[in-house]
């Protein structure tokens, strides 16, 4: 990976007394520079947006990106994964409000950060997958200066399942249903069948109730700032409908359709097999023109890239 002039630094902050660390990307420049805040998709997805069954470095490459031209960022492991707090976080206590919250707290950790002489000017929030989410409700609070969407869904999560789980065979097709929307109701599920525990054992279903009550939608309807869209064509788990239900929520909206981008933000064909293996090339570099849509967006395109 090509490496800009920058400097990185550990960086960490305490929630519900769970050490959540991150690493903060600052170009080597002089003056003010604006800050993104990075944040990565559901599961257990990592600062640089790998997972233990595959690295494929999306969201490192796309610091380094930002960076090339003059813009820095934050980028961290979610509670309860990576360095922050692995083993410590109950899932069963673990709600969707408490990422929003983390994310908050990195946006006021970015306030309040001055070392080094280093100062942000604006502060974006970048949010990948469920961190688009994520990262609407919380640049919300935290009145961010711009927020980007790369690969976010459209409508809620529950309606996200349902369709993602349409072509399961019955009976267990019905049963999925049926239980997304006894939890979408706000009601817990009994007995589950061992076979789909992955999703909706006992302990995970606090928080997927918690989850399904936002609407994309919505949540985007309500940004007072200067928003991005950003979808890719070849993303076999979000599609550029999904982007197109979030642009007509937000008519202000810059919507942006990159050809033969997937859902890790690389160039890859629609063919499955060799879409997924792109998941698993921490050296292949992002699609060729995201970080150049993004930078012209945020307005910080120089004439001069910072770096080699």
């Amino acid at each position: 990976m090509a490496q800009a002039k920058v400097t990185e630094q550990a960086v960490s902050i305490t929630q519900d007394s769970i050490e959540i660390h991150g690493t903060l990307m600052v170009p080597n420049i002089d003056g003010p520079m604006p800050v993104a805040l990075i944040i990565a998709g559901s599961g257990p997805t990592d600062r640089n947006g790998n997972n233990p069954a595959m690295v494929n470095n999306a969201l490192k490459w796309l610091a380094h990106g930002l960076a090339e031209h003059g813009i820095a960022s934050l980028r961290y492991d979610k509670r309860g994964i990576g360095q922050s707090g692995q083993g410590a976080v109950d899932e069963s206590a673990l709600r969707f409000e408490d990422y929003i919250d983390d994310a908050n707290a990195w946006l006021a950790f970015l306030d309040n950060f001055s070392e080094n002489d280093v100062r942000f000017s604006k502060r974006w929030v970048i949010g990948h997958s469920e961190g688009s989410l994520i990262g609407m409700v919380a640049a919300n609070k935290a009145q961010a200066d711009g927020f980007v969407s790369l690969a976010g869904v459209g409508e809620s999560a529950d309606q996200t399942l349902k369709r993602q789980l349409d072509t399961q065979p019955e009976p267990y097709r019905s049963q999925m249903m049926a239980m997304i929307d006894q939890l979408a109701a706000g009601e817990l599920v009994g007995e589950v069948d061992p076979l789909l525990a992955s999703l909706f054992r006992e302990s995970v279903q606090p928080y997927l109730i918690s989850w399904f009550r936002y609407d994309p939608a919505v949540a985007i309807a309500d940004l007072s700032m200067p928003v991005l869209i950003v979808q890719g064509t070849t993303d076999l788990q979000v599609t550029v409908e999904d982007a197109n239900q979030l642009a007509q929520a937000k008519p202000d909206a810059q919507l942006v359709i990159i050809e033969g981008m997937n859902h890790v933000l690389k160039e890859a064909p629609m063919d499955r097999a060799a879409n997924l293996a792109t998941y698993g090339q921490g050296d292949l570099p992002l699609a060729s023109d995201l970080v150049p849509q993004m930078v012209q967006f945020m307005g910080m395109a120089q004439s001069t890239k910072v770096g080699p």
